[in-house]
């Protein structure tokens, strides 16, 4: 009999979605139908592939309300902000179509002899492993230029979130796209290994930094496969603003630190301040504010719910005691939600000021406040991680954002805007423990396709051989 796989939704303990897991032979038998599939499927044309994209954003946007409540669901979010995440898989669409046209498109151009002509080509077979955060928008963002590219794809959502992973491959399906182009495996790490031992072209992964590791370590010796790994980050925020309202400054911080209740890769984990009396009305500000965010789950009006389930928190919670055992000083805790259900998780505030931390993505809402002397000093400290992703800066100075976006070690830098602030029509992604330089959203279209440069000549005709008449 095979193995049952379970989500349940994190407020309520309710379970949403149950599923046989996909074992190894599932798994090679996926891979074979999508590598049986493929060459069909890149052999369509261009036009009738980016129809396909826009027929499923189609059903997206008949399925809207639907699957925004599933999201809701299975991960806790509050409607509203499950309802942007669709909003962006619809988006996703047509923003890939220019990607493709514009990054892995065709040019030609007139030589001597004839033409230089540059086309791009499929990989073949691609395996995404989807993460739990983002169950929609993030995976989305492979398939979509995956298959515009003429991939086939077999896909792994998160084993807490298989729900809305089905119900994304279901509405491909229905848009008409065929059954072995892309396929949805369930199941735990143990599917995920198994698929990876397939004969896959690439593997576009999001989700931790350790995962990633793990990934760059078991592909060292299959060169041929093509990684996209978009991981986590140990993000900092910087604020150096001694003019505006603290309170607009604490805003765009809880923005950058609680959203998604820190469940964001681009989440503010490091809060970097001047000492003295700039930093202590700014971290005042923040305090009150993050005390009062509501926290609620479904239809609620409250700015955060849950995490993704109750493990979680129960990791999130020993991470903060580690934080505090190691001398930060606790200055704001809600990790108990006021008394709601384990998965809840309040925003925590803690003061590591000269304390040694570890330098690791919590993935809650725990923000650790860094105090410095001077600009150069919270440069330096901002710069203090092995990860990349992103970072920011709060200051009014035009001077003191040209230095920061110059010297700053990070692939989305944002001004006066939460670091949570990205676009699908630019690329994202970090370096180090980050990532492995080939960042996602509009430069997808990247690691979807390979180059063909040729020249093409429409006659034969003989080279000169130098010495010879």
């Amino acid at each position: 009999m095979a193995e049952l796989l379970q989500s349940f939704d994190p407020a309520t303990g309710d379970l949403v979605w149950q599923g046989a897991v996909a074992d190894a032979a599932a798994c090679a038998e996926a891979v074979a139908r999508a590598r049986a599939a493929a060459p069909g499927w890149a052999r369509r044309p261009l036009a009738e592939r980016v129809a396909l994209a826009r027929a499923y954003a189609a059903v997206l946007d008949v399925r809207r309300e639907d699957l925004a409540r599933l999201i809701a669901r299975e991960t806790g979010k509050l409607v509203w902000e499950a309802r942007t995440e669709v909003a962006a898989m619809i988006g996703k669409v047509d923003i890939s179509i220019r990607a493709q046209a514009e990054r892995a498109g065709t040019s030609d151009s007139a030589q001597p002899f004839g033409r230089a002509v540059l086309r791009h080509h499929p990989h073949g077979v691609m395996a995404v492993l989807g993460p739990y955060n983002f169950p929609g928008h993030l995976p989305n963002g492979h398939i979509v230029p995956a298959l515009i590219a003429g991939n086939a794809v077999v896909f792994k959502p998160s084993e807490l979130t298989p729900a809305v992973g089905a119900a994304l491959v279901d509405a491909w399906h229905a848009a008409g796209l065929a059954d072995d182009v892309l396929q949805v495996v369930q199941g735990g790490r143990d599917t995920g290994a198994a698929l990876l031992e397939q004969d896959i072209d690439g593997l576009l992964f999001t989700g931790s930094a350790t995962a990633g590791r793990h990934f760059r370590r078991a592909f060292i010796d299959r060169p041929g496969v093509i990684l996209a790994l978009e991981l986590g980050g140990n993000n900092p925020l910087v604020v150096w603003d001694q003019t505006t309202d603290p309170a607009i400054l604490a805003n765009l911080v809880v923005h950058s630190a609680f959203i998604t209740t820190g469940q964001r890769c681009s989440c503010a984990r490091r809060l970097i301040v001047p000492e003295g009396e700039a930093g202590d009305a700014l971290v005042a500000a923040l305090i009150d504010l993050a005390a009062r965010l509501p926290i609620g789950a479904g239809d609620d009006d409250a700015f955060m719910g849950p995490l993704i389930a109750p493990q979680a928190a129960r990791a999130a919670r020993a991470a903060l005691d580690g934080l505090i055992a190691a001398g930060c000083r606790v200055l704001l805790d809600r990790n108990r939600a006021e008394g709601r259900g384990e998965a809840f998780f309040g925003p925590v505030m803690l003061d590591a000021t000269g304390v040694a931390v570890p330098d690791a993505e919590i993935f809650a809402p725990v923000l650790k406040i860094v105090r410095v002397p001077d600009f150069s000093a919270a440069i330096a400290a901002a710069n203090a991680t092995a990860f990349g992703l992103s970072a920011g800066l709060l200051a009014a100075d035009p001077a003191l954002w040209g230095r920061f976006v110059s010297e700053i070690r990070a692939g989305v830098v944002n001004w006066n805007r939460p670091t949570t602030g990205a676009a699908s029509s630019a690329p994202f992604g970090g370096l180090g423990e980050s990532g492995n330089h080939r960042p996602s959203a509009y430069y997808a279209a990247d690691y979807c396709a390979y180059p063909v440069a040729s020249f093409e000549a429409p006659e034969l005709t003989p080279v000169a051989v130098p010495g010879l008449s």
